[in-house]
Formats: structure tokens, C-alpha cells, sequence
């Protein structure tokens, strides 16, 4: 039953590899429900409120945060049967907190996040977003897929610390702390690493998932051994020696009872008597630009290290996982954790080998027994996961190979789209970047007709995007 309706022998897998599959792609996005209440849960309104109250509701938004993910992301594996997950989708959940909430209440900047969903889900059905992504040309869904793992290797490295921030200095980012790898963390982040390569060299089965596995063993340990900590103590003061994010302890207790209180907790139309008009409006646009083309570059990118794509680089179901994607924005205002959206950490799934939406469906069901589970999973540390990530992004790197870097009308485009992701932490950055660029100099070859219409009209919208804070200023 499994195989007819998953297609799991049709896509060359097995529902041993599926699952293996599901549970990586778990493991490497569970932070989510650690980081999600940490980032909007602290975060006042204008009012000076929180969500759901008057003091933080940490233990709701995780709550919340692994419900709503566990049942998107098995709505998107019966539904569209792709190997893909979701869940609050991280730097959208920042604009929202700071950029949005600070200028009016809770309610109704989720009521924005409402709106922008409602309105992709009607591009959805309309037929309006697959046609965009048709008229993408197949080099620059290759460029997105390479930018892409290149981007997702860079979280990797720095959510383990082997890479960080340095804050002053001619450089943005350096080698560790001031240039210099420090603490046990780092060895963790290591052994997972070369323990997956010397896996994946044997062509050993399930090589992340006991990378990870493996990694979270040693880090409980050295925790154990060694009281090591986490990496921020307090807002002003920072252990660089300790752990990223969790920190890999035995919880006092496994299972806690979880509230969903704060569901339903959102105002629709509430912000356009709070702010101005236009700025309601340019918030909804930097939701729905952001929305719109992370999900389209993430399932290319999955789709294509999945083997799944067709010669042009269209994703097989790309309606059915774009209408499930637009539910998630809608399910995740509605319920009071931000906008929810495809994570590009699926693909660690696939490198374990996930083909069908039986992993999606596996990864769902851990997020819902998150829900009861949480201080279990809080065990896993960044530096246990990470490796996942720079061994994938090593493998979305492998279809560089596929450019036509003799063509300037593509190659350039597909350069800046590829350095871009990463260089400016940000998916949609890239893409936009990649189409004006190509739109740009398809016309200065004389060659403009070869343009979809639809590139076009997205690379005028995206220059609107590039351009929003003079906007802002112009309209006051």
C-alpha cells in the first residue's frame, strides 16, 4: 500500500531509506521548536505585550511551533508526495518580531502573515506561481540549486561555530573564535563531520542519520564530563566555548504536557488602522516576495538533488507543494508562530536517500510527538546536526557542472545568484539578483524576446523589493 501510493519503487527508493530520510531531515531542523519561541516569544509588541500575554510563552510557541510543522509537513508528503518539510520559516520570523509586531500588536501583525498566504494561495490556484517558475530558464534553477547548497553549508558551519561573526574588523566572518577553533563543541562538530564522509565513502546505508546520532552520543558526554554550557549566557555575556543552541544534558524528564492556547490568536485587517496603508502594504510585499521565491528555489533544489526533475528543471506536484506551502503561511499566522515555509534542510533527508512524501510523513510524526517530547529532543546540539548540512550542501554543489558558463547572459546571472545566497543569508536575495541581472543583459545583447514576459514583471517586483527602504522613506 505504502509503494503504490508513495511511489516508492517508482522513484527507485525503499521505505527503509524513506524513513531513515525523514528522521535526518528531523534531526537537522528540530531546532526550530528551540529557536523559534526564543525569537518571537521574547520579542514586545507595540503595546509592550508578548504573545499570548504579558510575560513570555516560551513553552506555547515550541508547543505550537511542532504542531503546526508536524501536520504541514504531512500534508505535504500525502499530498504532493515530495520529500519535503516545513515549519516557521526562519528570518521571516525575525521580520515579523522586529520589523513588523514592534509598529503594532501581536494579532495583528499575524493577521499581515494571514493575508500574505491568502494571497499566495490565490497566485496558487490561479496558476499564477507555477507559471513563473516555467519561466525560469533551466540554467538559473540549476544556479539556485548550487546557490542554495552552498547557502545551507554556510548555516551549517556557522550554527557549529566553525565559522563566526567577527563584528568589527575589514571581514564580516573568521575561522572560529578570533581565528581560532575553541572548545569541545568544535570537536563534536568534527567527528560527526568525517565520521558521515568516511560513511558516505563506504557507501555505507543511513550515514548521516548515524553521523547525527553517533555526534549527539559524544556531545551528552563531553557535556557530562566536562559541564561545558551554552554559548550565551546572558544577552551581554558570551561563552565561546559553549554549545549552540541546546546543550546535549539528560532532561530531568522526557515527556511535558503541551498548550496550544495561543492558537487563533490574530487580527486580519487590524494593521491597516494601526499603520498606514501603504506600509501595511509593504509589509504584506516583503512577506509575499520572500514566501513566493524561497519555496520555489527550495523545492528546485530538493527536486533536483532527488533526481526528480524533468529536463527543464520543473519539479514533479510543483502545484500540489506550492498550494500546501501557501497553507503554511496562513497555518502559521493563524496560529500565532509567524509564517510557516519548506525547509531547505529537507535535503539532508534526501542525501540519505528520501525520494517520496513517506519521509515528509515521518518527519511530521516526530514534530507531533515533539509536541509531548521536547525536552528530549532539546538533547541534540547544532554541532550534532550541522555536519548533515555541509555534507548535503556538498552535494547541491555537484550540479554546477551543468551551466553554460560561456554564455554571460546565463553565467553571470547564475554567478551572482550562487554568491549571493550565501554572501547575504538569504534565498530570495539571490534569485532576485539572478533574474534582473539576466533580464538586464539578455536586452543589451538584443536578445530580450527570448525573456518570458513573466521575468519580466518579477524582475520589476523584485527591483521594488531591492529598493523598499527609499521607498519607505519617499512615502513617509
Amino acid at each position: 500500500m505504502l509503494d503504490s501510493f508513495f511511489k516508492i519503487s517508482e522513484r527507485g527508493s525503499t521505505v527503509g531509506r524513506e524513513v531513515r530520510g525523514g528522521l535526518v531531515t528531523f534531526f537537522t531542523m528540530a531546532y526550530i521548536v528551540a529557536l523559534n519561541p526564543l525569537i518571537i516569544g521574547l520579542s514586545k509588541d507595540s503595546t509592550g505585550k508578548f504573545i499570548g500575554g504579558d510575560a513570555p510563552n516560551l513553552a506555547k510557541i515550541a508547543a505550537v511551533t511542532a504542531l503546526i510543522a508536524g501536520i504541514l509537513t504531512i500534508l505535504m508528503g500525502v499530498v504532493a508526495n515530495f520529500p519535503l518539510a516545513l515549519a516557521t520559516g526562519l528570518g521571516l520570523n525575525t521580520f515579523v518580531a522586529v520589523g513588523i509586531a514592534s509598529k503594532m500588536t501581536w494579532q495583528e501583525a499575524m493577521g499581515l502573515v494571514v493575508l500574505e498566504g491568502i494571497i499566495i494561495l490565490i497566485l496558487v490556484l490561479t496558476g499564477f506561481r507555477v507559471a513563473v517558475f516555467r519561466a525560469i530558464p533551466t540554467q538559473l534553477k540549476i544556479a539556485i540549486s548550487v546557490g542554495i547548497g552552498l547557502f545551507i553549508a554556510l548555516i551549517g558551519l556557522v550554527d557549529a561555530g566553525f565559522v563566526r561573526r567577527t563584528g568589527s574588523g575589514p571581514v564580516p566572518v573568521t575561522l572560529g573564535d578570533g581565528g581560532t577553533l575553541v572548545g569541545w563543541p568544535i570537536v563534536v562538530f568534527a567527528f560527526g563531520l568525517f565520521l558521515m564522509v568516511g560513511l558516505m565513502v563506504k557507501k555505507v546505508k543511513a550515514a548521516i542519520l548515524i553521523g547525527i546520532v553517533a555526534a549527539t552520543v559524544l556531545a551528552v558526554a563531553i557535556e557530562s564530563a566536562f559541564k561545558i554550557g551554552p554559548n550565551f549566557i546572558a544577552p551581554d555575556k558570551v561563552n565561546p566555548k559553549g554549545w549552540g543552541l541546546n546543550v546535549p544534558a539528560l532532561p530531568e524528564k522526557i515527556i511535558a504536557t503541551p498548550d496550544f492556547s495561543i492558537i487563533g490568536s490574530f487580527d486580519l485587517f487590524g494593521a491597516f488602522s494601526r499603520v498606514s496603508f501603504v506600509a501595511a502594504l509593504l509589509f504584506v510585499f516583503t512577506l509575499l516576495l520572500a514566501d513566493f521565491f524561497d519555496t520555489m528555489g527550495t523545492m528546485t533544489a530538493i527536486g533536483a538533488e532527488a533526481g526528480l526533475n524533468d529536463k527543464d528543471g520543473n519539479v514533479p506536484n510543483a502545484n500540489k507543494i506550492l498550494l500546501v506551502d501557501s497553507v503554511a503561511a496562513i497555518a502559521g499566522g493563524a496560529s500565532s508562530i509567524s509564517s510557516n515555509t519548506s525547509y531547505i534542510e529537507s535535503a539532508s533527508g534526501v542525501g540519505e536517500g528520501a525520494r517520496t512524501g513517506l519521509a515528509s510523513v515521518v518527519t511530521g510524526i516526530c514534530f507531533l510527538l515533539t509536541t509531548f517530547l521536547a525536552p528530549l529532543v532539546a538533547i541534540i546540539p547544532y554541532e550534532a546536526a550541522t555536519p548533515a548540512l555541509v555534507i548535503v550542501g556538498f552535494l547541491m554543489m555537484t550540479q554546477i557542472k551543468g551551466i553554460e558558463w560561456n554564455d554571460l547572459g546565463v553565467a553571470i546571472p547564475a554567478f551572482l545568484t550562487i554568491i549571493l545566497m550565501p554572501f547575504t543569508y538569504n534565498i530570495t536575495v539571490g534569485i532576485g539578483a539572478g533574474f534582473v541581472s539576466h533580464v538586464v543583459i539578455r536586452a543589451v545583447q538584443g536578445k530580450s524576446k527570448e525573456v518570458h514576459w513573466l521575468l519580466w514583471l518579477i524582475s520589476g517586483l523584485f527591483m521594488v523589493y531591492f529598493l523598499t527602504s527609499p521607498i519607505n522613506t519617499w512615502v513617509g
